[in-house]
């Protein structure tokens, strides 16, 4: 596990739905979440509707902590959403878990978010004292907020607009979907969405699709995921991405979808770095390619003379690949990771905590010693890691050490569903990458140009959210809009 101070970066959740009336769609959501479980480490939930009621199950945890044969047994139904947790807005408490759940009597809601909304306070404010939030409600997440919404009668009634007599499908829409598709477009930020009301299953994404979102096909229904990776572990067929700006609702009638605002694409561009799965494909490019070929434009920037590259398990591999092939320098193991070192409530003693990084990752020593390395790590944050890492090195007997990194620097905070500190925390924030190289130990540091990573993904930049590399914000946020706890003690409708 990394020291307190320093994390690796995090991700705001992972979600799945299925629609499946053949199925058992609880353990479909399980494995679902499963293969998301990187996405969010710290809790998990599940929903299921049989068509007249919605039940939940969530807790603190990983998924095959929260979830048992029995507990799955229970959930009964042809309707799942399913949630992992990384929180961004809203403390890491069993409150903030999802699916988050919200009934007015006569409409009920079960909801997932990926990302981050970053006009919270403006959006809670619409509420008033209708509808769910008449008993005074206190919310301390966005996504808690959103559920409120979309069950609010108000907000249908005040924001759809009327539908066409044409349009058969708006003109039978449920309660929910006239309201997500008025409340949608007020929201601002990163929301990749999957949520049900007790017949239908819907998935909505941001206008400019900061955080991916994926529909499937299964052989009797249709599935919901937040990457490829989690279809392919469920048996479904990829079919497309949910496109920025629209509503997909399922139900018996088929799929049908909706515009709710004009797409703007800026997708994360730190998804291909580190925090999706390498076998997951994001706009028709392969992650674990997009990731080799980083480690090709790596070695072409900044060679090195060594005798060994060797990768920061996992995540730094396939970018070590690339850069063994491109510089002909052989690739090896020099690192071994503890795999079951994950999240834990047991705090290390102090002598463990001194050490660190030694309980995620132990050297090689047979591999390291006497040799000049290039070590190929996915990014770094606040450099704590590295310097750790460097000096275990040159401990386990490495002669050089040369750094490279496959992502430019990380100088500017992500508000759009990445857990990244403030700028004063960022290592590159504060130091240029020569005093970076001096500060974590190495005898050489080279970071991929952000124009080297572009090309890697095969993307016009202009598709691209770059903010944490390069500070140009998609979307602008104010600066009490910012943090974790903005909606802490706020009652509402109250």
């Amino acid at each position: 596990m990394a020291p307190p101070e320093d994390r690796p970066p995090r991700d705001a959740c992972g979600v799945f739905g299925v629609w499946a009336p053949n199925e058992d769609v609880a353990k479909l959501a399980y494995y679902g979440l499963y293969a998301l479980q990187h996405r969010g480490q710290e809790s998990a939930g599940i929903a299921v509707s049989d068509g007249s009621r919605i039940v939940v199950h969530k807790e603190m945890g990983l998924v095959a902590q929260v979830f048992d044969e029995p507990a799955l047994t229970a959930l009964r139904g042809h309707i799942a959403v399913g949630h992992c947790r990384y929180s961004t807005t809203g403390a890491s408490v069993w409150a903030n878990a999802q699916p988050t759940f919200r009934s007015t009597g006569t409409t009920s809601l079960a909801l997932g978010h990926n990302g981050n909304l970053i006009n919270t306070r403006e959006l809670a404010a619409l509420l008033g004292g209708a509808g769910p939030g008449s008993a005074g409600i206190v919310a301390t997440s966005d996504t808690d907020v959103l559920t409120a919404l979309f069950v609010s009668d108000r907000a249908a009634l005040d924001g759809a607009a009327a539908p066409e007599p044409a349009d058969v499908a708006r003109a039978s829409a449920s309660v929910v979907e006239s309201a997500a598709a008025a409340v949608l477009p007020l929201a601002k930020g990163a929301y990749s969405l999957v949520f049900m009301d007790e017949q239908t299953l819907y998935a909505a994404r941001d206008p400019h699709g900061f955080r991916p979102l994926v529909l499937g096909r299964l052989a009797t229904g249709w599935a919901v995921a937040s990457e490829t990776a989690a279809l392919d572990i469920v048996g479904a067929r990829f079919v497309r991405e949910i496109a920025p700006g629209e509503l997909v609702c399922i139900d018996g009638r088929g799929v049908r979808s909706r515009t709710f605002a004009a797409p703007q694409p800026s997708g994360c561009l730190f998804e291909y770095v580190y925090l999706a799965r390498p076998d997951t494909t994001i706009s028709g490019r392969g992650v674990h390619a997009t990731r080799v070929a980083v480690g090709r434009r790596l070695a072409a920037e900044h060679p090195a003379d060594a005798d060994l590259v060797i990768p920061v398990p996992e995540s730094g591999t396939p970018a070590a690949i690339g850069f063994a092939e491109a510089s002909g320098i052989p690739f090896g193991q020099g690192l071994v990771k503890n795999s079951y070192v994950g999240r834990t409530f047991i705090q290390p003693s102090q002598t463990i905590r001194e050490r660190g990084i030694k309980l995620k990752l132990n050297p090689l020593k047979d591999a390291i010693a006497g040799r000049r390395l290039v070590v190929v790590d996915d990014t770094i944050v606040r450099g704590t890691t590295q310097r750790a890492l460097v000096a275990m090195l040159r401990e386990a007997g490495a002669s050089q050490v040369h750094v490279r990194v496959a992502a430019p620097p990380v100088a500017w905070p992500c508000f759009y569903g990445i857990d990244f500190a403030t700028r004063a925390e960022l290592i590159a924030g504060r130091l240029s990458p020569e005093e970076i190289c001096a500060s974590i130990g190495a005898d050489s540091l080279g970071y991929v140009s952000l124009a080297g990573l572009i090309e890697a993904t095969t993307l016009p930049e202009s598709r691209l959210c770059r903010a944490c590399f390069d500070g140009q914000y998609p979307v602008p946020v104010a600066e009490d809009d910012r943090g974790k706890h903005v909606l802490d003690g706020l009652s509402i409708g109250s």
